[in-house]
């Protein structure tokens, strides 16, 4: 007798699919390619008979060149269905301006016999193109096509900033399995092989050669390991290990810059990571291996392990049941109670890890062959490994990508990298930027005396830079931001926060009034601009958007001394401001080095609670700004402050730092910046206001100062107790060179937010270690701000 399934248990229909929304470069049909080129960036696509290519001008005011050739370098713009109708002097420029960065497009050009001497191009788009304007062609024949995004040095006051075009190739012809194109080489390569999915291959390296493995499909694990060849010739068969690896550098995994090693048991540096667009990496399990696929039920399984033992028999290296490796792309963590966790890599298609060997290497690369759980994304495909010269120089870098469906961009050098280089060699990567951490000759706690004393300089080029032009420019900005914009005259600097519609923040920044229609946004995020240009697009406003973060990077000069320092430097003309008399939060333009100097633009801000000043510069005059303000720094006491120090005397002045003091999670009043909010003076609407005039009247957390007993460090993230309950956490916190006193700043519940509530910092697990500690009011330095006003 079957049992009756009630109806309203009954679940009808077929099993919904699981199909999640993924970044972009998973969401290519399996005919589509894409790439962006940068501004006064160009690049060069293969094309076949029916391919049709669409080029998107993705913020608008771009001019766009192409030229076409067919496959023996002839120039013929017919190949696409067009005609070319000016000469090619954009990229032919670019070609050759030793800053434009496009070493790789040469060679190409070269490699494929194009002469571009005397070339013509097609030109797209102007000036007063729109965000998302677009142009599609169709391949008649098959050869090259060459996109360029052409333009000069920006302008600080005229805002001609250049902006990436978007190219998309949907093929005629699909991609077969393993489907991803591979990119041109990095250089010309020695070794160039592919591993075939669920293999492994061994391979040998000289000291100084680099080694590229390549995850061509995206989310494929790929595990290496090497050998010293001198080792192994003696019979020492000692392995790459990522334990010692661990042990010596203090990093789960090694990345590029200081801490880039990897080592063997017996603490021999094997090879150092230079580039890696990846950034998730496995520093825990072992390759794997047949008793892994025994133990949960598929004996005879393909692994790692075994590959690895068949790869390195040639060169008589003995086998193991189970490798460690370094696990390129394979994503895992331990959680807080010490479980191993695993999910689907983070890599996407064509991303890689570039090595380079100390010494001579055997090494032994694998194509995961785990299809049992989502360790490869349910989907085995190749690795592919090139190997180059140790003549060729790479930069060290990461990938940084803007927003998850962005190309990524390497890490790159700020127009004052090589000055600072000389003072240093500590850098860390910063939202895709190399920026001085810290400084042998003058440590954090040195520089934090300089800037409260004397003077300091920071490159705070990683700021993010908008060009907000146009009829509309002042009513988006007064919708997107939560300051009166209406209220701003030419030539002044605004603080402003940027929230989303439920009161969280975006970010936070300074607004520059450059003239009736003119502004420049310079935040911290690139996801500031993005949001702005979608407000524009879905209110139909005319304004156009433009990234300048590449064409003005930035100097703070800061302290009680950097009056006297930036009037020395800075000549106005007469009608400009003078640099002497420039008021708190304004701006002014003018050149260093006379009337025929530089061009800057200077402001009097900063984000150190001291007196001081911002110069803006195009990253071209970056070696003579630093220098004038060096040399003439040095009778005014200057030192250079790292991020470390820069962490010092923010804290202490109580300024919010994102990701740390704010997040999407928390509105102004949350951070500590009400101020920004005029829900009573500021008439216009704009985003987030009816959220935020809800959270002012019910709030349910407050921005508080700490005060800690004792000197063992707290960190950010760290809880505030009172008794057995929770009722904040640590955002920022730090000692004070000023007082010996650790501080901090945190977020607290309402009903404990008094100043001078007696509370509790909990570490470990926030129970079995306690700091005795204050809430105060903030900022613990200078709350009035007197010396910024100076």
């Amino acid at each position: 007798m079957q049992a009756h399934i009630p109806a309203s248990l009954l679940r009808p229909g077929p099993p919904p699919a699981s199909h999640p929304r993924r970044a972009a470069a998973y969401g290519l049909a399996s005919n589509e390619e894409r790439q962006t080129v940068p501004g006064s960036g160009a690049t060069l696509v293969e094309l076949k008979p029916g391919d049709r290519i669409e080029i998107e001008n993705i913020e608008g005011g771009q001019r766009c060149e192409i030229l076409a050739a067919h496959p023996d370098g002839r120039l013929d713009c017919g190949l696409i269905g067009a005609r070319a109708d000016s000469p090619a002097a954009g990229l032919r420029a670019m070609l050759l301006s030793p800053l434009a960065g496009l070493d790789k497009l040469k060679k190409g050009l070269i490699r494929r016999n194009m002469d571009l001497s005397d070339a013509h191009a097609l030109t797209l788009f102007g000036t007063e193109s729109p965000a998302g304007d677009r142009a599609t062609f169709t391949a008649q024949a098959p050869g090259w096509i060459i996109v360029a995004a052409p333009g000069g040095e920006m302008d600080p006051e005229a805002q001609d900033t250049t902006t990436p075009l978007r190219v998309t190739v949907r093929r005629k012809e699909a991609r077969a399995r393993n489907r991803f194109a591979l990119p041109d080489p990095l250089a010309d390569p020695l070794q160039n092989f592919r591993i075939a999915s669920a293999t492994a291959q061994s391979y040998f390296v000289r000291a100084g050669e680099f080694i590229q493995i390549m995850d061509i499909d995206g989310r494929q694990c790929t595990d290496f390991q090497c050998f010293d060849a001198r080792k192994v010739d003696r019979g020492d068969y000692l392995p790459l290990s990522v334990t010692t690896s661990r042990t010596i550098q203090g990093h789960a995994y090694p990345m590029p810059g200081l801490h880039g090693k990897y080592f063997d048991h017996d603490n021999t540096a094997l090879v150092e990571v230079v580039q890696d667009t990846c950034g998730r990496h496995d520093a825990f399990a072992l390759a794997c291996s047949s008793k892994y696929y025994d133990d949960i039920g598929y004996p005879g399984h393909p692994n790692c392990s075994d590959n690895f033992n068949g790869a390195l028999a040639t060169y008589g290296i003995p086998g193991r049941k189970g490798w460690m490796a370094a696990n390129f792309f394979f994503n895992t963590s331990v959680d807080a109670h010490g479980v191993l966790l695993a999910d689907e890599p983070w890599s996407r298609p064509g991303d890689y890890v570039l090595l380079r060997a100390l010494t001579d290497l055997i090494c032994v690369s694998s194509a995961c062959p785990d299809d049992t759980s989502p360790a490869n994304g349910w989907d085995l495909t190749d690795i592919h490994v090139r190997t180059y010269s140790g003549e060729e120089r790479f930069s060290r870098a990461v990938a940084w990508r803007a927003l998850p469906d962005e190309d990524p961009v390497m890490t790159r050098e700020s127009a004052f990298h090589q000055n600072f280089a000389e003072l240093t060699s500590d850098f860390v990567e910063y939202r895709g930027f190399w920026l001085p951490n810290a400084f042998p000759q003058t440590d954090p706690v040195e520089s934090y005396w300089a800037c409260r004393e004397d003077v300091v300089v920071i490159d705070l080029s990683a700021l993010r830079k908008f060009e907000v032009t146009g009829p509309d420019a002042e009513a988006l900005l007064n919708w997107v931001l939560t300051r009166d914009v209406e209220k701003l005259g030419t030539g002044q600097v605004v603080y402003s926060a940027m929230c989303y519609p439920h009161g969280g923040m975006l970010d936070d920044g300074t607004l520059f009034r450059l003239g009736p229609t003119n502004f420049r946004w310079i935040g911290g995020s690139d996801e500031g601009g993005v949001w702005m240009r979608e407000q524009a697009q879905a209110l139909g406003l005319n304004v156009m958007i433009r990234a300048s973060t590449d064409q003005m990077h930035n100097l703070a000069v800061q302290g009680p001394k950097s009056r006297e320092l930036v009037s020395e430097i800075v000549w106005t003309a007469p009608h400009r401001t003078p640099a002497a008399e420039l008021d708190w939060f304004r701006f002014t333009i003018g050149r260093i080095g006379g009337p025929d100097g530089v061009p800057v633009v200077l402001s009097r801000t900063g984000y150190t609670g001291e007196l001081g000043y911002e110069i803006f510069c195009h990253p071209k005059d970056g070696d003579a700004v630093f220098r004038a303000v060096w040399e003439a720094g040095q009778a005014h006491g200057i030192r250079p402050m790292g991020l470390a120090g820069l962490d010092l005397v923010r804290i202490e002045a109580g300024l919010v730092f994102a990701g740390y003091d704010f997040s999407d999670q928390t509105d102004p009043f949350e951070a500590g910046i009400g101020f920004t909010v005029p829900l009573k003076s500021k008439t216009a609407d704009f985003v987030g206001r009816e959220a935020l005039l809800r959270r002012k009247e019910h709030p349910a957390r407050k921005f508080v100062g700490v005060e800690i007993e004792g000197q063992e460090p707290v960190a950010h993230g760290d809880c505030l107790r009172i008794g057995r309950a929770q009722i904040g956490e640590i955002c920022s916190a730090m000692r004070s060179p000023r007082t010996g006193q650790l501080i901090a700043l945190a977020r607290v519940d309402v009903a404990h937010a008094e100043p001078g509530t007696a509370v509790e910092i909990g570490q470990l697990d926030g129970h079995l270690k306690r700091y005795s500690a204050r809430l105060t009011t903030f900022p613990h330095y200078d709350p009035r701000k007197e010396r910024p006003r100076s």
